[in-house]
C-alpha cells in the first residue's frame, strides 16, 4: 500500500524504475527546458543583437562615467581600493617598525640597568668611606680636644692616640 507522500518522495515500490521519482523528473525536465529556451533566446538574431547593444551602452556608459569623474577630479572605486591597500601596507609596516622600537628600547633599558648596577656599587663605596672619614675626624677632633684640655702632652708634639 503506498501513500501519497511516497509518490512524491519517490519511496514508492516502482521507485526502482525510476530512481529521483517525480520530483526529480520534474527538476530534470525544467533544467532541460530551460536550457533549450536559453539556447533559442541567444540562437535569435534579434535579442543577440539586442544583447550586444546592451553591452556596447555598458561600456559607452562606464566610459562616460571615468570621462566625468576624472573631469570633476573625483577618484573612482578603483583608485580608493588601491589607497586602501596602501593604507593597510603602510600601517602595518608601522607596526613593525612600533615593534622594532619596543625591542630596542627594551634592549637598551637592560644595558642601561646593566651599566648602573657598578656605579651604583661604587656610589656606596664612596659613601661608607666618606662616612669611615667622617667619624675618623671627629674622632681626631675630639682626641685633639681632649689632650688639649687635659694638659699633659708635650708641647709641639701631636697628642697621643688612645686606643
Amino acid at each position: 500500500m503506498s501513500s501519497a507522500s511516497d509518490r512524491f518522495s519517490g519511496d514508492a515500490e516502482g521507485s526502482e524504475q525510476r530512481p529521483g521519482g517525480l520530483r526529480s523528473r520534474i527538476a530534470n525536465q525544467a533544467e532541460d527546458t530551460i536550457g533549450r529556451l536559453a539556447d533559442d533566446l541567444l540562437e535569435n538574431p534579434m535579442i543577440n543583437s539586442a544583447l550586444q547593444g546592451a553591452f556596447s551602452a555598458r561600456e559607452k556608459v562606464g566610459q562616460a562615467q571615468q570621462s566625468a569623474m576624472d573631469a570633476l577630479n573625483l577618484p573612482t572605486a578603483s583608485d580608493l581600493d588601491k589607497l586602501a591597500r596602501r593604507l593597510r601596507s603602510i600601517s602595518q609596516r608601522l607596526e613593525e617598525v612600533e615593534d622594532g622600537v619596543d625591542k630596542l628600547g627594551s634592549k637598551l633599558e637592560a644595558l642601561t640597568e646593566a651599566n648602573r648596577a657598578p656605579a651604583t656599587r661604587l656610589t656606596e663605596q664612596l659613601d661608607r668611606l666618606e662616612t669611615r672619614i667622617d667619624n675618623l675626624s671627629r674622632d681626631i677632633a675630639a682626641l685633639r680636644a681632649q689632650a688639649g684640655s687635659s694638659g699633659g702632652g708635650v708641647t709641639g708634639e701631636p697628642p697621643a692616640v688612645v686606643g
